[in-house]
């Protein structure tokens, strides 16, 4: 691995050891380029494949992907994370995406299909066991894919106010609530059967929400009312500009933070699409190839996309154009099985 000793901010980068990834790895962001240059890499916990950081910066978590399902907090105090206390099994299987709400770290269990919450104390330490496992149920018409519910990513919305998972599995966005460590579901959005939506981003302006569907390469352009907490299907947008030639399954997806551009990564096809926001709708600007082989996540920070191309083992780096949002290469570091970036 190579290495560099830059200071500023940090990049963090999640990987399935089971695939001979390293583990965490910590990369330095140059703040010129977007570049990065690897530091090191702790390898303690098995299938790191999404972390998150806590709202302060000071903590990162990540999840362990495998059938016994666990969370792992991490201090940030030095440039290697360092163990913040014992992993806490989620009761869940397969987790696969988390994030840090109301005083918790909240996992999405693919393999189980359900949501689990788990306490923070007040220094961004895990508490203790789960205080609640909200269940999914349902299925889809897609099978073997949707033969259950898969939960495959939870979040905050832009208020604060509602915890939002995408289920795979059912076709369907449900929006809970979290109180006194109480998982309680209020309403589920039902997306077109078969889709297969993967990931949610919401719209800077908190009035959007826009879901990548796995199973079908599309996007969908959803409504958000956070006062009732409703999230409302309007539109469908194809994410590649005609039929894919092959296997065409949308992985990741984010939005610029001034609101024009959506951007998504697909696996297979390998490649970025460029949206522009038009209103209540989208506009397929382009796309543009993905640096590697099996985009699995997409992030954006300071007008850079980073991808974790998993298969062909590398994080690629990509400068957005300001006016037309289309994404132009810049660079690439090797990490083996490569499933996740965060930038802090």
């Amino acid at each position: 691995m190579a290495h560099g000793d830059r200071r500023g901010r940090r990049a963090f980068i999640g990987s399935f050891t089971a695939a001979g990834g390293p583990g965490i790895v910590t990369a330095a962001v140059d703040e010129d380029s977007g570049a990065l240059a690897l530091l090191n890499s702790l390898d303690g916990l098995p299938d790191p494949s999404y972390l998150a950081l806590a709202p302060d910066g000071r903590t990162l978590y990540a999840v362990s992907e495998t059938v016994d399902g666990a969370v792992a907090a991490y201090r940030l105090t030095k440039d290697k994370p360092e163990p913040a206390g014992p992993r806490v099994p989620v009761d869940g299987d397969g987790p696969t995406h988390l994030g840090v709400h109301a005083g918790h770290v909240l996992t999405a269990n693919y393999g189980s299909g359900s949501v689990t919450a788990v306490p923070l104390r007040p220094d961004g330490a895990l508490a203790g066991a789960p205080s609640a496992v909200l269940r999914h149920t349902g299925s889809g018409p897609h099978t073997p894919r949707q033969n259950g519910p898969h939960a495959h990513q939870i979040q905050s919305d832009p208020s604060g106010r509602w915890a939002v998972s995408v289920d795979l599995g059912t076709d369907s966005v449900r929006v809970c609530t979290l109180t006194d460590g109480d998982l309680v579901l209020h309403r589920e959005a039902a997306l077109r059967p078969g889709s297969g939506p993967r990931h949610l981003v919401f719209h800077p302006n908190g009035s959007y929400a826009y879901v990548v569907n796995e199973l079908t390469p599309t996007v969908t352009v959803c409504r958000w009312d956070a006062a009732d907490g409703t999230l409302k299907p309007l539109a469908e947008t194809p994410v590649l500009p005609g039929a894919p030639a092959g296997d065409a399954y949308p992985s990741g997806i984010v939005a610029s933070p001034d609101g024009c551009f959506v951007w998504t990564a697909t696996r297979g096809e390998d490649v970025l699409s460029t949206f522009a926001v038009e209103g209540e709708g989208l506009r397929l600007v382009g796309t543009v190839p993905c640096g590697g082989h099996w985009p699995r996540a997409l992030t954006e920070a300071d007008g850079y996309l980073y991808v974790a191309n998993e298969r062909s083992g590398d994080v690629a780096w990509f400068a957005a154009d300001p006016a037309t949002g289309l994404p132009r290469y810049a660079g690439s570091v090797e990490v083996t099985a490569a499933s996740c970036v965060v930038i802090g």
